[in-house]
């Protein structure tokens, strides 16, 4: 998904339909030049009142049928607002997204928006902010419970990844994890029922200590998204991996 989302923030693509040579056009023979169509809009959408569980996954389900370039969801004083971005394939897809408006994810309804190009470009400036440490934002304390949780939590060699670019490979994996000795056959991708990643993954590091330590990268970023790491096992990561299939 980082190289998605590189592509959308280009702002020389020609992705979403800026100028190229689609929209050349010959002087009139008349004495007066047309003009070029305008590009489409860039097609986003913005999501509010998101499950604070949410995966990007349950948003590829919520607009399932849609083609689905980026997910980001958006966080505020290093907590999870809510609210995200949803980058879908084609400009005309906005108005099938927008048709989802106040259906449900899980027990809560979530209100869906039309959303600029500029909107979008600034939440991933501010989340990539947030985890490099730029924002005093970032300073605000999380959750006692949530690190508590992770903190007192038995490791077994096994880390679950969240929030994984849905374009992130094992190559990447293992350059996120630099430090550490890991191979191909280690690293296991969640697919969803449609058999597409989900955001997330499974690590399986030599040892309890190598994935402890590894626990130092949590919320650093792979490509333009933050990552969180979970201690884990091989029992839930069998299980995520047999849902998959």
């Amino acid at each position: 998904m980082a190289s998605k989302r590189q592509r959308t923030v280009d702002a020389g693509s020609s992705f979403y339909g800026s100028p190229g040579s689609s929209y050349m056009y010959n002087p009139s023979p008349y004495g007066y030049v047309s003009q070029p169509p305008p590009p489409p809009p860039f097609p986003v959408v913005r999501l509010r009142g998101l499950p604070f569980d949410c995966t990007e996954a349950d948003v590829a389900e919520f607009f399932h049928g849609l083609d689905i370039v980026d997910v980001l969801f958006v966080h505020k004083g290093g907590k999870f607002s809510g609210e995200g971005f949803c980058v879908l394939g084609y400009p005309l897809q906005v108005d099938f997204a927008l048709q989802r408006n106040r259906q449900n994810i899980g027990r809560r309804y979530v209100e869906v928006f039309r959303s600029k190009r500029q909107e979008y470009y600034k939440a991933i400036a501010n989340e990539v902010s947030d985890a490099r440490g730029g924002s005093p934002r970032r300073s605000a304390p999380r959750a006692k419970s949530y690190d508590e949780g992770k903190d007192s939590a038995e490791h077994t060699g096994v880390l679950r990844l969240r929030g994984l670019p849905f374009s992130a490979n094992k190559d990447d994996i293992m350059e996120f994890f630099k430090d550490f000795v890991l191979s191909e056959d280690s690293i296991h991708i969640v697919m969803n029922s449609e058999g597409r990643p989900s955001g997330e993954a499974y690590v399986e590091f030599e040892n309890a200590e190598d994935s402890k330590a590894a626990m130092a990268k949590d919320r650093m970023t792979l490509g333009s998204r933050y990552i969180e790491l979970f201690p884990s096992s091989h029992g839930e990561m069998e299980d995520a991996i047999t849902r998959g299939r």
